[in-house]
């Protein structure tokens, strides 16, 4: 092996895509001593997105005091660029409205808000920025994006014009009417791109609250709620700008974060793996590589949605490179994965059967040693050049 490229995702709740390359390009330069290993963190809308669009675009770190899921102070990270004498932030949403920010016995989305969201716009707004690039994913929330849209200004109220606020998703059922007045003056002005990293519509069978409410905490009578209210408010919606969000493939990201950006701050929603892969120049990076290592905490049916690996293996494939694909969690027959242009797809430990078990797996130092234990034996079975 002459040049291997390591393009991986975060492990969500364990390693950073960072820490994955790291780990991966010790294994490979234990085998290879003297093959080239060039590093690419990636993201895909979800959590470490904006890790990979900053350092590919040497952007600047500024912290704000936001409100986390629950409403409780945190400091929270955006990025700003200059490009073309225009200041652009890069936002991640899973940074102030993120599941990683509770612990599995807080997880309620019924309650949780994105109001921490529209804080660090808020902040970027006043830093100066009109150009937002923002990745959606990874998220607590099911509040339809109301929460960020109240902390810039917006006012919802019921049907008797009764003031609502605190939005979450157990309230959006209450929603009668819109007020976008006071909404941050600077909003008007500014361009939004939001990174998706599924295709979810905002409601419906397959919809934000059906697909994603019960990994964040809701149990079938929250899920109920949950989906009447994302309904409600979608009605209201169609009603006010005559957008059906039912019908938007992406708009249910985020718990329907990604539809709130659309229709009130008019965003554009794109595959953030293509935002990130295109941002690197991606496709000049693997020329002339051997081999790709690339990999996410989870690798099942969502993969193929935009996620990293299948992004990167499409863009491998117009080069004719072959790409292994590690995971802490394999849930797709091989026939899907092999279809999906992977060589090989490798849990990178036996899969736990406890929680226990799970929670000592996804110990940042266990999984690094489990992703270089891994590619190391991959890279030892493969024939030599």
């Amino acid at each position: 092996m002459q040049k291997i490229v390591i393009a991986s995702d975060s492990f969500k709740g364990s390693l950073t895509s960072a820490q994955v390359a790291q780990a991966a390009s010790e294994a490979v330069r234990d085998v290879y001593p003297d093959c080239e290993v060039v590093s690419l963190y990636i993201g895909d809308g979800g959590e470490g997105t904006a890790e990979a669009l900053a350092s590919v675009l040497g952007a600047e770190a500024h912290e704000a005091s936001v409100h986390d899921p629950l409403g409780r102070k945190l400091k929270a990270v955006f990025h700003t660029f200059r490009s073309d004498s225009q200041l652009t932030a890069i936002i991640e949403s899973a940074s102030a409205s993120g599941l990683a920010l509770l612990s599995p016995d807080e997880y309620n989305p019924l309650a949780a808000t994105t109001y921490g969201m529209g804080e660090l716009i808020n902040a970027a707004l006043e830093h100066g920025c009109r150009r937002f690039m923002i990745g959606l994913g990874g998220s607590a929330t099911n509040d339809g994006g109301t929460g960020m849209l109240e902390a810039l200004g917006f006012r919802f109220s019921d049907s008797d014009g009764n003031l609502i606020k605190d939005l979450s998703g157990g309230k959006l059922n209450r929603i009668a009417c819109i007020d976008s007045s006071a909404a941050h003056p600077a909003l008007s002005e500014s361009e939004f791109i939001a990174a998706c990293d599924v295709d979810t519509p905002f409601c419906g069978p397959e919809g934000a609250s059906a697909v994603f409410a019960p990994q964040k905490g809701a149990d079938a009578e929250a899920l109920e709620i949950l989906e009447d209210g994302m309904q409600s408010f979608n009605r209201v919606i169609a009603d006010r700008l005559r957008t059906d969000l039912s019908q938007i493939p992406c708009s249910g990201a985020a718990g329907g974060l990604g539809g709130a950006l659309k229709v009130f701050l008019g965003a554009r929603l794109v595959k953030g793996i293509d935002m990130v892969l295109n941002a690197m120049d991606f496709d000049a990076e693997i020329m002339d590589a051997d081999l790709i290592i690339t990999g996410e905490g989870r690798i099942d049916s969502q993969t193929s949605k935009g996620k990293v690996v299948s992004g990167v293996a499409g863009r491998a494939a117009r080069q004719d490179i072959p790409v292994i694909a590690i995971a802490g969690i394999v849930d797709l027959p091989e026939s899907e994965w092999e279809s999906a242009g992977l060589a090989a797809v490798c849990p990178i430990a036996p899969r736990p059967q406890t929680a226990e078990a799970l929670k000592e797996s996804m110990k940042p130092e266990n999984a690094y040693e489990a992703v270089r234990r891994t590619v190391s034996a991959v890279l030892q079975r493969l024939p030599r050049p």
